[in-house]
Parts: C-alpha cells; sequence; structure tokens
C-alpha cells in the first residue's frame, strides 16, 4: 500500500513510537497525578515531559500551558467556546475546517455569537487586510487556519498576529496541518492560542491534540471533574494544566506523542519539511501536465504544505479514490474533507476533491506511482 493520506493521520508512525506506547503498556500504564506508588509517578514525569517538548517546540511559556485534548477538534472547540461571550462577535477565514465553523454556528444558535468571514482567494490564501476590515468593537476573537486541509495553503499568521495584537484581540490559530512541519513561535507571532493535532506532523498516536494557551490568556472551562488536585474543593481548579484537564489523559498516547516529538527533533524539522516539499514539487509538476486534471490550490510550492488537491475531468472524486485503493494500493482521501467552505472558497463545492497528501515516510516512488496511476485513470 501507498499511503499518501498523511493530512488525515500521519503513517507509519517512527519505530520510537510504538516501542515507547508498548513499553508504556507493559511496565508502568498507571493513572497519572491520581496516586502516590512509583508508576503512577513514573507516567506523570514521561506526560510532564511531552508538555516541556511541546512548549518548547512553539515557545508556549510553560509546561503547565500546555493542555492535552484527543485532538484538534477538542482543542478548538476548548478555546472557541471558552472565550466567546454571549453576544459577542468572532472572525474566522472562509478557510476553516468545521471543527472551527460549527462551534461558531452553534454558539450563534445559542448564545446570539455575531461572525464574519475572511474570504480567502482562490488559491486559499487569505490576505491579512481582510481580517483587519472585519474587526468591530465587539469582536472577542480572530480564528485562522495556518495550513489548509485541503489544498495546502499556508496563510500567513504572523502578519495576523500583528493584527490582532493592535486591536487587542485573542488570536486563535488551527496547527493541525501545520503544528511539527511548520515553524511557529506563539510569542513572536503573537499568538494567544494554538490548536494542535498529536497524530498528524508530530507523528503521535490517534487521541492526541493539545491546546497552547499563551501567557496572559484565560478562558472558561468546557468539563469539571476530577483533577487528582485540590480533591476537597467543589470548584474546579485555577491551577493549569489542571483547570482543563478533568479526567484521566490519554497517558499512553501522550507517551507516543513525546517520541514523535523527539522524532522530528532529531531529524529536524526543516530537513522533514524539505522532504516533504521535494515531494510536493514532484507531484505537482507531473500532475500538472496531464489533460483533464485539474491541481486546485497554489501549483508551485510557495505558500503551501505537501497537501494537494485534485479532480478529474468525467470521474467523480469518490470513485477515483476508490479506484486508487483497489486497483492500484494508493491510499488517498475524498470527498470534502470536512472543509465545505473552504471548498466553496476553491471552486469545488459540487464535486469535493481527491487529496493526495505526503509525510516523511514517502519516497519518490510513491508519488511517480501515484500520478501514474492517475494519467491512466484520467484517459
Amino acid at each position: 500500500m501507498i499511503y499518501l493520506d498523511n493530512s488525515a493521520t500521519s503513517f507509519p508512525k517512527p519505530r520510537e513510537v510504538r516501542e515507547k506506547m508498548n513499553e508504556c503498556l507493559k511496565r508502568y500504564c498507571a493513572n497519572p497525578g491520581r496516586s502516590g506508588h512509583k508508576m503512577s509517578l513514573k507516567i506523570s514525569e514521561e506526560v510532564y515531559a511531552c508538555r516541556e517538548k511541546l512548549s518548547d517546540m512553539f515557545n508556549v511559556g510553560g509546561a503547565e500551558r500546555v493542555i492535552f485534548t484527543a485532538n484538534t477538534t477538542g482543542a478548538l472547540n476548548l478555546a472557541i467556546k471558552g472565550t466567546l461571550r454571549r453576544g459577542g462577535h468572532v472572525i474566522f477565514t472562509s478557510m476553516e475546517h468545521n471543527s472551527v465553523v460549527r462551534p461558531i454556528y452553534k454558539l450563534g444558535e445559542t448564545k446570539g455569537v455575531d461572525y464574519s468571514i475572511a474570504n480567502a482567494n482562490i488559491y486559499g490564501y487569505v490576505a491579512p487586510k481582510s481580517v483587519e476590515v472585519l474587526i468591530r468593537p465587539d469582536t472577542q476573537l480572530i480564528v485562522a487556519i495556518h495550513a489548509s486541509n485541503v489544498c495546502g495553503t499556508v496563510n500567513p499568521i504572523a502578519e495576523i498576529g500583528v493584527i490582532a495584537k493592535k486591536h487587542n484581540i485573542p488570536f486563535l490559530v488551527d496547527a493541525a496541518q501545520s503544528g511539527g512541519i511548520l515553524p511557529i513561535d506563539m510569542e513572536k507571532d503573537n499568538i494567544s492560542m494554538l490548536a494542535l493535532a498529536g497524530h498528524k506532523a508530530l507523528y503521535g498516536p490517534m487521541g492526541t491534540g493539545a491546546l497552547c494557551i499563551g501567557k496572559g490568556v484565560n478562558i472558561d472551562t468546557l468539563t469539571e471533574g476530577g483533577t487528582g488536585s485540590n480533591s476537597q474543593d467543589p470548584r474546579q481548579p485555577e491551577e493549569l494544566p489542571d483547570k482543563y484537564e478533568s479526567g484521566t489523559v490519554n497517558a499512553v498516547g501522550i507517551c507516543g506523542l513525546s517520541k514523535g516529538i523527539d522524532f522530528i527533533n532529531r531529524v529536524g524539522m526543516e530537513t522533514i519539511y524539505n522532504h516533504d516539499m521535494m515531494l510536493t514539487r514532484v507531484m505537482l509538476e507531473d500532475l500538472s501536465v496531464i489533460k483533464g486534471v485539474k491541481i486546485h490550490g497554489y501549483v508551485t510550492c510557495a505558500d503551501r504544505l505537501g497537501v494537494v488537491s485534485v479532480t478529474i475531468d468525467g470521474l467523480d472524486c469518490v470513485e477515483a479514490a476508490s479506484i486508487l485503493d483497489e486497483k492500484y494500493g494508493i491510499a488517498v482521501r475524498a470527498g470534502y474533507h470536512c472543509s465545505y467552505m473552504a471548498h466553496a472558497t476553491l471552486d469545488t463545492r459540487h464535486t469535493g476533491t481527491v487529496r493526495l497528501s505526503v509525510g516523511a515516510f514517502n519516497s519518490i516512488k510513491d508519488i511517480k506511482t501515484a500520478v501514474a496511476a492517475i494519467n491512466e485513470m484520467s484517459k
């Protein structure tokens, strides 16, 4: 199987990720932060070490400000619902994932939250000015996707962050696709909250994610319950990360995520990025000359990641993905990728796309084989 669905979940995972999770399950899979015995203390240390690694990678400002979630969706819901107050206003872009769009629409129905949408161009790029012109006196939050999960376009979060800081508005960045492959500095980029996926470019397992909360940011909780601290108090503790982490965390997954971060640090984020973009360049160049195949988004490697969406004339995208899987042994994703608003922006709202996304373990041969299959299918 040639795996080109890394935007959904990176595969395979680095060897050290698999080995660490297995070790954890065998030797010290106890409950972190709940007991005083050696196994519990060991797993607590492992979880905290992962917080430290994420804090260092993204310049969060303290390990305690890294809040573990089940995925980016959980992180975005916590940030959005914990920030927006009744009758407030939020700005988001037309390239956002449903994990941003749906919580905001829900708050519009239940709390009268109003919203404005900063429209991207046909390539999925959001100009910072298109965000700034939408700011109102009651704007409580700006949300922007860093890299599109549909077409790979990278948006200028540092410039949008400057705008947010100038107007004293919290800035939430969806880094599901970019976290681990592009350098992000929360302080330098003026990011208030950063939502991460552990199972994509951070090379951890599914069921892991994080919300990194910048200094001076205080949001409301989504859940309350047992934290292993201040158990005599019926109110949720204010200390981080306990305030936002009720219940048992996915300690085994977090141990795996920690080793995914080690893999990135060992190989080098820039090295992985350059590898991905080399493969993407080959894919774009080869796909661009096939008659009947259209690339949606940028056709060069400028301002993009290794996420390529195409449509094939006369072939339904779901059918195309099925043929790639069954006939050629190539795993891709087809449809709307949980981002219908982005498809409306890219003018693929009636078709969806076939999405091919590369990762650290793909090769030139993988790309050439996939392109040859699409070429054959297009005839």
